[in-house]
């Protein structure tokens, strides 16, 4: 019988990276489930990928954290001896304060590219060696802030906008051996926007946003997680996309039905 593949999802405690997490996991692929802080939560996504047929291991780390980067990839190898796939899902944010130039100081800023940029930076370096020896590949879960300049703050959509220019340089750096795409979500669905935004806000937005888009429709974290399971599953081609999943965002404002 062939080795399983395994995938390493940051962030895979819940939302997104919980989704990808289980949906490769119901492809089978065993899965690293990472989480910083939701633990309880980690811990059903993990149930939930072990009663797919994976094998699971389950790590708390800081990806804003070097050593806790590197420690994260050596578990993952010494576990089954290979690191097939980096999904880069670990991210953080401020919400509402766009207009707020004085509570966007330096602290928030490097908060926000410590874990969204230097973070990712810092497990595809990591994890560069495990991915040669597989031709494996990286998704990069950024969001249409960094290509639309629209967001929850300047902070963040610097943030997304420096991944998707890492994700091009690192596709052309790393190939032909690793593949190297991006994830461009729109509104998501999730916790994270929710608990960041309020609840009220949260429903005033996606209301908002869904009569404005195109497909009338925000993303899931499913649907997010369908699109990376492709990029890493298969699209053999496919290096330096950056995949917009904005229901249209981009095209404009939908025209009325």
């Amino acid at each position: 019988m062939a080795q399983r593949k395994t995938a390493l999802v940051t962030g895979s405690g819940t939302g997104v990276g919980a989704a990808t997490a289980l949906q490769l996991a119901q492809r089978g692929w065993n899965v690293v489930i990472n989480y910083s802080r939701s633990a309880d939560e980690a811990q059903q996504s993990a149930a939930a990928c072990r009663d797919a047929g994976a094998d699971v291991l389950l790590q708390q780390a800081d990806v804003a954290d070097d050593a806790q980067c590197r420690a994260l990839v050596d578990a993952t190898v010494a576990r089954w001896g290979r690191l097939d796939a980096l999904v880069n899902n670990a991210g953080v944010s401020v919400f509402g304060q766009a207009a707020s130039w004085d509570a966007l100081d330096a602290t928030a800023f490097q908060k926000i590219l410590g874990v969204n940029t230097v973070g990712t930076f810092q497990m595809v370096r990591a994890a560069v060696p495990h991915l040669q020896a597989v031709q494996g590949c990286i998704v990069n879960v950024s969001s249409v802030a960094g290509s639309l300049g629209i967001g929850s703050s300047v902070p963040y959509i610097a943030s997304k906008g420096a991944l998707n220019a890492m994700t091009l340089h690192l596709a052309r750096a790393l190939a032909p051996d690793i593949r190297v795409n991006a994830v461009c979500p729109g509104l998501i669905t999730s916790r994270w926007f929710s608990r960041g935004m309020g609840e009220a806000a949260y429903d005033k937005v996606r209301a908002a946003y869904e009569a404005d888009v195109p497909l009338g429709r925000a993303c899931t974290p499913e649907d997010v997680a369908e699109a990376i399971v492709w990029l890493v599953d298969g699209a053999r081609t496919v290096t330096g996309e950056l995949l917009l999943l904005d229901s249209g965002t981009h095209l404009g404002r939908a025209a009325r039905r």
